[in-house]
């Protein structure tokens, strides 16, 4: 169990995590899109830090039950480093466990400090710790962010061992998702390590001091794309091998051996998965450097999110099956409950049955029984012939109905509605760029809480003329009869409207026009179902989308005409 420090961003760690390409007082942006379609999608994120000395200051004499703010009461302090101090707090005026840091106005790296949380700030994604303000007041400059008792540390996890290959697949690709919508938005974290990355009681990746950490202890990059996905990289190749990708011990981790260079996790451990061992070492390439079988390497969080879209889904381990105890007999139900044992007696001989009727009536009796037993045989025969004989009469008028009939008790009977496998799925690009081709696999991971977002449009609800619509092609493994599929939505309005229709790959070789429409549905909920107008037996099932509903602005996008979804499962 995670103590309850373990929420608290950490930003103090002396654990000789190496410097990867973070350079002192650098910029984070990379730049946005500037499309009439926002692109606000997830991706990937990673770090590391180099440091800079900080500036002379003294830091504040604080205490236990100070209250900064009439609001934010100090409670326990969790790093005392470089002039500021990091404390777990309560805030008083919504009850509530905060996290807090300090460091004092005149501190070198104050105003930036407070220019990276504000930022931080607005971006809103929750799936990283938020801050929630960030205020110069009394010579003090202080942060406040979320406090999670209930997470724990990817180091505490580490410890115990390596992680499952499912863990290790849903943390890299929720990390990564959401360290490239920060990019997007020109955030880079820089500081990411086993230390920042959390895992909540729900199962869900939480990251912790996006930008701040960084500011924090002076840290920046020229390429911090570059340097966040080399970041996550580690933490994969971590969470495979419970080793440290380079020659330092780490964060509780051994280093890997001196002289030996960076080998792949699946030659540093046995049973490590394949494909996640590949993943580690394209992030982790150094300059360009990879093995000879390992593919180009990924140099951004989005490059890294896209590699891990186009590999085979990892499915969640089947629950374990723990047989019931063997069924045992109480002495209640034995009926001797309550009861004194008895003594043991010397067994009685078992009485003589009498012996069978010998006179006169008993042969008389058994005569009896006897005619009657011969009388009810020939009666009953006499019976089975003459319904043998009114069938054979009938079997003419029969025939004639029978087939009819037949069908008609078939027809009544209700075919049983059979769920129906994904076993891969691809976004679907007629026109333009494509939307969100690394989340595909959340719409059939069986979690409501992940999605496949479209952009933001900013007139509709009709995609046309801009685009004929977007989609997903899901692949079902083989040629199933498609009746109906259930689907997800995130966000409800006016109208979303949705089309159903059969093709030949996951790459149709035709357009929308050439395939065979099964069905189609609008609704305004946040849930709609399709019905199949006719039977078509189908491998590929595209779920083309053609209209939006207008959503209001969120954490991830302002108003405008989007939509997103969350689950789809298809029936036959």
């Amino acid at each position: 169990m995670a103590e309850r420090s373990t929420a608290a961003v950490d930003v103090a760690d002396t654990s000789g995590d190496k410097p990867l390409t973070a350079k002192a007082d650098q910029s984070t942006a990379d730049g946005e899109a500037q499309n009439r379609e926002r692109d606000t999608d997830d991706v990937e994120a990673q770090g590391s830090g180099g440091t800079e000395r900080p500036g002379k200051a003294s830091p504040p004499e604080l205490h236990s039950g100070h209250k900064l703010a009439g609001r934010y009461r100090l409670e326990e302090c969790v790093t005392r480093l470089d002039g500021f101090s990091s404390w777990r707090a309560v805030d008083e005026k919504l009850r509530r466990a905060v996290g807090v840091h300090l460091l004092p106005a005149n501190h070198t790296r104050a105003r930036s400090v407070l220019a990276a949380a504000r930022s931080s700030a607005l971006l809103g994604d929750p799936r990283f710790v938020q801050v929630l303000d960030a205020v110069e007041e009394d010579d003090l400059v202080y942060v406040v962010h979320e406090w999670l008792p209930d997470a724990t540390e990817l180091t505490a996890l580490l410890a115990a061992g390596p992680l499952e290959v499912y863990d290790a697949y849903q943390m890299v690709s929720q990390v990564a998702a959401a360290m490239a919508a920060a990019h997007r938005e020109g955030l880079a974290h820089l500081r990411l390590n086993p230390n920042a990355i959390l895992r909540t009681s729900s199962g869900q990746w939480r990251i912790r001091g996006l930008a701040v950490n960084a500011a924090l202890r002076g840290v920046s990059s020229d390429t911090p794309q570059r340097t966040d996905t080399e970041a996550i990289g580690a933490l994969l190749y971590a969470a495979l091998t419970q080793r440290w990708p380079y020659e330092s011990d780490a964060y509780g981790l051994s280093g890997l051996p001196k002289d030996v260079g960076l080998i792949a996790p699946d030659q540093v451990r046995a049973g490590v998965h394949r494909g996640l061992s590949e993943l580690s070492m394209r992030a982790l390439a150094n300059d360009g450097a990879t093995a000879s079988r390992h593919e180009s390497p990924c140099t951004t969080p989005e490059e890294l999110v896209k590699a891990i879209g186009e590999m085979p889904r990892i499915r969640p381990p089947e629950p374990a099956f723990t047989a019931p105890p063997e069924y045992q007999r109480t002495t209640y139900q034995q009926g001797t409950y309550g009861r004194t044992t008895a003594h043991p007696r010397v067994a009685q001989p078992a009485p003589t049955p009498p012996a069978p009727l010998q006179s006169r009536t008993g042969k008389a009796l058994k005569w009896a029984v006897s005619a009657l037993l011969i009388a009810a045989l020939g009666l009953g025969s006499w019976q089975l012939a003459e319904a043998l004989m009114d069938r054979g009469n009938q079997s003419e008028d029969t025939n004639k109905t029978q087939t009819n009939d037949s069908h008609d008790k078939n027809s009544d009977k209700t075919r049983p509605v059979r769920a129906l496998g994904v076993e891969g799925a691809q976004e679907y690009v007629a026109s333009g760029s494509a939307q969100a081709p690394g989340d595909v696999g959340k719409t059939y991971d069986n979690d409501g809480s992940t999605y496949w977002r479209t952009k933001r449009f900013l007139q509709g609800p009709e995609l046309a003329p801009y685009k004929p619509g977007v989609g997903i092609v899901y692949d079902l493994g083989s040629a199933q009869k498609v009746s109906a599929a259930s689907i997800g939505l995130l966000y409800s309005g006016d109208h979303t409207t949705i089309v159903l229709y059969a093709t030949d790959s996951l790459t149709p070789s035709t357009g929308v026009d050439g395939m065979k429409q099964i069905g189609t549905a609008t609704g305004t909920g946040t849930s709609l179902k399709v019905k199949a107008s006719k039977s078509i037996k189908t491998q590929y099932v595209l779920l083309w989308v053609t209209a939006v509903p207008n959503a209001p602005g969120d954490g991830f996008s302002s108003a405008g005409y989007k939509q997103a979804v969350t689950d789809v499962k298809f029936t036959g």
